[in-house]
């Protein structure tokens, strides 16, 4: 065995960006839209005579970008999303950046990821069952590359209903029609304060009859109500973002109602640390309660959000953390491992893909 990967007798691989990619790594919590490359941008912004972008080369572009959502604000983020979604009007467009997102995850050792898109944003361009339908052949074309170049990986697709828009009905309609052909779940994007996740209950009564998996946005912008909302409203089975469950999770004292029942229930929480420090939720990563969450036994998993914006890949994001906190190969294991058990997946896939890839892949790094 090389050296570098270790072997009986020898120290584990040094945990560094180097080794971290070359973990198998899930990903639950990514936007399609939030991690275009600005290459494409640019040369998708030049077919559609889109005219908005305010920089004309890929560097500049991915750097102002990544500038203007580092702004504080959870608002001023979101607003760098009419550019990318700008570009992706058509299913040539949509088909593209999808499959080129299945390669660069794999590129980055990712072997399972979940990406969400809200196929209402694509409308004016094209029906939305033609935006659906290219972000699942996008997506298959991508992998099928990655698995040809020796990295494979599965990518479903999450679809989001935009909580101030009234299509929730229609988008989980479109997960159970495509949950055969990728889709893997429904979510609930956009604010969260002023529009509750039930506040379209035909739209979650939908998802129970069918037994359709969701996540829903909760816990980033907004704090406890919120996280309380979407388990109790809308039966969420993870949470996106879900980490002001630190709200109640003092230092030294017993954790709140809502914080004990995400413990208890081993609710999952899809943290993007880098993504909080960038929309203001936190000052820095150093000041992020992920460790806290993570050492008190909280399902934490460790996710990207959106890597154009935030400039993040996840072995940056997983590097990041564990330099900042001191964590073990065993850590990131572990993160890893709560990934799988909370990927909507069928068990037997799960299983599949936690024994014969993630813990090999470790195990290899370690022993």
């Amino acid at each position: 065995m090389c050296s570098a990967l270790g072997s009986v007798g020898r120290v584990p691989a040094p945990l560094n960006a180097e080794n971290v990619r070359r973990a198998p790594k899930v990903l639950l919590h990514d936007h399609l839209d939030g991690g275009l490359r600005p290459q494409t941008v640019l040369e998708l912004a030049d077919e559609l005579g889109y005219r908005g972008l305010p920089a004309d080369d890929a560097e500049t572009l991915g750097r102002w970008l990544r500038d203007a959502a580092d702004s504080g604000s959870l608002v001023q983020y979101l607003e760098t999303f009419a550019h990318t979604v700008g570009v992706m009007q058509t299913p040539d467009a949509v088909h593209r950046v999808a499959r080129e997102c299945a390669l660069d995850l794999a590129r980055d050792g990712v072997v399972h990821a979940e990406v969400r898109m809200a196929p209402e944003l694509l409308v004016p361009g094209m029906p939305i069952e033609a935006a659906v339908e290219a972000i699942l052949d996008g997506f298959a074309q991508g992998s099928r590359e990655a698995a040809e170049a020796g990295t494979p990986i599965r990518v479903g697709a999450l679809l989001c209903a935009m909580r101030q828009n009234d299509r929730w009905d229609e988008v989980a309609g479109l997960v159970v029609r495509y949950r055969d052909a990728g889709v893997v779940g429904f979510d609930l994007a956009g604010p969260e304060d002023g529009f509750p996740p039930d506040r379209i209950p035909s739209a979650i009564a939908l998802l129970d009859r069918e037994g359709a998996h969701r996540t829903v946005h909760a816990g980033e912008a907004a704090g406890i109500p919120s996280i309380r909302a979407a388990l109790d409203g809308a039966r969420a089975e993870r949470l996106g973002h879900g980490v002001r469950t630190a709200d109640e999770v003092p230092v030294d004292g017993p954790l709140g109602p809502v914080a004990q029942r995400v413990l208890d229930q081993q609710v999952p929480l899809e943290v993007a640390p880098s993504s909080n420090v960038q929309t203001g939720a936190y000052p820095s990563l150093a000041e992020h309660p992920v460790d806290r969450l993570h050492r008190l036994g909280f399902a934490v998993t460790l996710n990207t959000d959106n890597r154009l914006m935030s400039g993040v890949s996840v072995t940056s994001e997983v590097t990041d953390v564990a330099t900042t906190f001191g964590w073990t190969w065993d850590d990131v294991r572990t993160v890893t491992e709560r990934a799988v058990a909370a990927a909507f997946l069928p068990a037997e896939d799960k299983k599949r893909l936690l024994e014969d890839v993630v813990r090999p892949g470790f195990a290899a790094l370690t022993a």
